[in-house]
């Protein structure tokens, strides 16, 4: 289990993440449909994620939605860093009605970020999904892992965020099973 806090002038957010338990998950932003994605992400991951986010909304949601994957970001590098050997890759294609959504992952330790999506409306509820971008960015650069996020196809905004959601935490969940053996170093080199 990884707990993870910071604080700045615009937002307060404290994560606990235990990759290894299934629950109980809980998500606690003043965004909503942020929480319903967040919620989705660990219990389709199968890990447990607790999250207390505050910010200054009033302003926009921006800082709170990628101060909050830059949270998550940095306890899934701690968990990549102490395992002791995680299996590094995982993929994921998820469908919800009309959407299909894909996410691959390689928790190696070499940031990068591939997303597509256009979102056939701009909004869920009061939620940007153009956020959703920002919040994987930051938490791709803070885990350090290579992420590449695809929206295929979609009629509905929300369902092809949450099957990207969806898709992320089977993903992630599948990269950071830890790995027997002792092999810290998933990596003909012998190191990332």
């Amino acid at each position: 289990m990884t707990e993870v806090q910071r604080t700045t002038r615009e937002t307060d957010i404290k994560v606990i993440l235990d990759m290894t338990s299934e629950g109980p998950s809980r998500q606690s932003t003043p965004l909503p449909f942020f929480d319903h994605m967040l919620n989705a992400m660990a219990f389709h991951g199968g890990f447990r994620l607790e999250l207390d986010a505050s910010g200054d909304t009033e302003v926009d949601a921006h800082h709170l939605v990628e101060d909050t994957g830059l949270v998550i970001g940095e306890a899934l590098d701690r968990v990549r860093r102490e395992a002791g050997g995680i299996r590094r890759w995982g993929h994921a294609v998820i469908p919800m009605d009309d959407a299909l959504s894909e996410a691959v992952v390689d928790a190696g330790g070499r940031p990068y970020l591939v997303f597509s999506a256009q979102w056939p409306q701009k909004r869920a509820g009061a939620f940007d999904l153009s956020l959703i971008r920002e919040f994987w960015r930051g938490l791709a650069s803070a885990a350090r892992i290579n992420l590449h996020m695809n929206v295929r196809y979609a009629d509905n905004g929300h369902h092809a965020a949450e099957a990207l959601f969806k898709a992320a935490g089977l993903a992630l969940g599948q990269a950071y099973t830890p790995r027997g053996g002792g092999a810290s170093a998933m990596s003909t080199k012998g190191v990332v």
